[in-house]
């Protein structure tokens, strides 16, 4: 774990470092969401020392250091400044609305953090992000496959005639049964599934747990994969393994979704992991007649803001029935005319 910390803070200012290390520490966030919130905060910090000095002009945005950015700098940081940083976000990096509105999200933690005395050396009272708006996020209907094209992909499942295809069509299944995230099923173990009451431990986003259902076709491919899956003594309770024993990662798992989704023809619709999340909650919700609520703890969504997505396309599903009725356009071909005036 050292080691892999190492990897990121190596060129962090003694602040930014005591900051990651109050959100794995105290605020419990996992290692990957620490991460994203050092690349967010480190190009910020880029950011300020660009628009501060004079740096030698062979030097990439990318390569300018953060680590030696004194704190009096980032305590006097203006609001004004954040919103050139956002005007440069979004000119100059050409990042969209939600990936600006990430970056606010990470400064108001940061300056929070600092403002509230979170953090053992270091304090600020000015929290330049305190009244910042967060740009506003166009809603966009989530892509999905329908119930058709979710048969056709499990069918399609490429067969190379070894245990590959066992593992991939378990992984499939999984996904557009359960509406797991890539990261949840990549971090399954064996021993989070109970098979006396056929359920599965799920580790989920800021390390929060939930417990699913095994329905049948799950539980059917888990075995099946099982009795093929191959020993390892580097992940002796990974469940999904590569060809080299190791747990396998986020980018095969990808791989496999891609090379599915060609078998299909389903390869043009911009589909990935995700979206079959997104075609598990739509099918629960469309034809499981699942509450809301529910639908909000299968997926793990701390909002019933987000599950709502899937209530709207449902509502969308039932207009473009009606308006489907091939009698929705038939009109009186002879209305009733109004009585003639003398």
């Amino acid at each position: 774990m050292e080691q892999k910390k190492n990897n990121y803070y190596a060129d962090c200012p003694p602040y930014l470092s005591e900051y990651l290390t109050y959100l794995r520490v105290i605020r419990n966030r996992s290692e990957k969401t620490v991460e994203a919130y050092f690349r967010d905060l480190r190009i910020f910090l880029r950011y300020i020392r660009f628009t501060a000095e004079d740096l030698p002009e062979d030097m990439s945005f990318s390569e300018i250091p953060i680590r030696d950015i004194p704190f009096e700098r980032v305590k006097n940081v203006t609001i004004g400044q954040i919103y050139d940083f956002l005007d440069f976000e979004a000119l100059d990096c050409r990042n969209n609305e939600r990936t600006r509105a990430r970056k606010i999200s990470a400064l108001k933690g940061f300056y929070k953090a600092l403002c509230n005395n979170k953090l053992r050396s270091y304090h600020s009272d000015n929290n330049p992000v305190e009244f910042t708006e967060t740009p506003s996020i166009r809603k966009t209907k989530p892509k999905y496959l329908a119930l058709e094209d979710s048969k056709k992909l499990l069918e399609n499942v490429p067969d190379d005639a070894s245990n590959d295809y066992v593992r991939d069509y378990c992984i499939i299944t999984l996904f557009i049964n359960c509406g797991m995230r890539l990261s949840e099923l990549v971090g399954l173990n064996i021993r989070d599934i109970d098979f006396n009451d056929n359920t599965m431990r799920i580790l989920g986003k800021g390390n929060k747990e939930r417990i699913l259902h095994i329905n049948n076709a799950c539980l059917d491919t888990i075995n099946d994969y099982l009795a093929v899956r191959p020993e390892s003594e580097e992940e002796p309770n990974a469940l999904f393994l590569s060809r080299f024993g190791r747990r396998i990662s986020r980018r095969r798992v990808q791989q496999i979704v891609e090379n599915a989704l060609k078998a299909s023809n389903l390869d043009h619709r911009g589909l990935s992991t995700h979206k079959l999340r997104h075609t598990a909650a739509t099918l629960m919700y469309q034809y499981g007649k699942v509450d809301p609520l529910v639908l909000k703890e299968v997926l793990g969504h701390q909002s019933t803001a987000t599950t709502e997505i899937y209530t709207h396309l449902v509502n969308d599903n039932i207009r473009d029935a009606l308006n489907g009725n091939p009698l929705s356009n038939e009109t009186r071909e002879h209305k009733k005319k109004p009585p003639e005036s003398d």
